[in-house]
């Protein structure tokens, strides 16, 4: 049996959120990933191998689905503290040798799986270099506590009129 044929090419197409249908000749080389960072596309790296997922015989004739890789160690791109970032943020799917990886095969051409792939390439990183708000610690104010304490009592003195009078009533 002769195990999936994977080839390699380099990337040159555009993100799928700037323009909807690739086009190679285009003149940005570039994927925005957020208002300040773009990625070079030869920083990514496509290759191509045969998918399980919809298409048919096409499943067991063509090369379909594809592997995204980025190297965010070696990445010029992104300053350290992005790395630090992503590396942190997105382990899961970095191998250890610092690569990202994202596979997509579920589309049946492999156009349609490159596009979801590079898609869903900008959403991870523009997700992972968010940083979390720093929350503030409030302090709860006298009057609220007051307020919780009094509520209290009286809801303690609810229940107790509930029960049996005792016999000092």
């Amino acid at each position: 049996m002769v195990g999936p044929v994977r080839t390699e090419i380099r990337a040159t197409f555009l993100c799928p959120s700037l323009l909807e249908i690739p086009v190679p000749t285009q003149r940005s080389k570039f994927l925005a990933i957020n208002a300040r960072l773009q990625i070079p596309l030869s920083e990514l790296t496509f290759s191509f191998s045969r998918s399980s997922g919809p298409g048919g015989q096409n499943v067991n004739k063509v090369n379909t689905q594809v592997m995204l890789r980025f190297d965010v160690r070696a990445s010029p791109s992104l300053t350290n503290t992005q790395k630090s970032l992503l590396l942190s943020k997105l382990r899961t799917r970095i191998d250890s040798l610092g690569r990202l990886r994202v596979i997509s095969s579920r589309h049946r051409t492999q156009a349609a799986n490159r596009n979801a792939a590079t898609e869903r390439f900008c959403e991870l990183l523009a997700a992972a270099l968010v940083r979390k708000k720093h929350r503030i610690k409030t302090k709860t104010s006298k009057a609220a506590k007051a307020r919780r304490l009094r509520d209290k009592s009286r809801r303690a003195d609810l229940k107790r009129d509930r029960g049996r009078p005792s016999m000092d009533d």
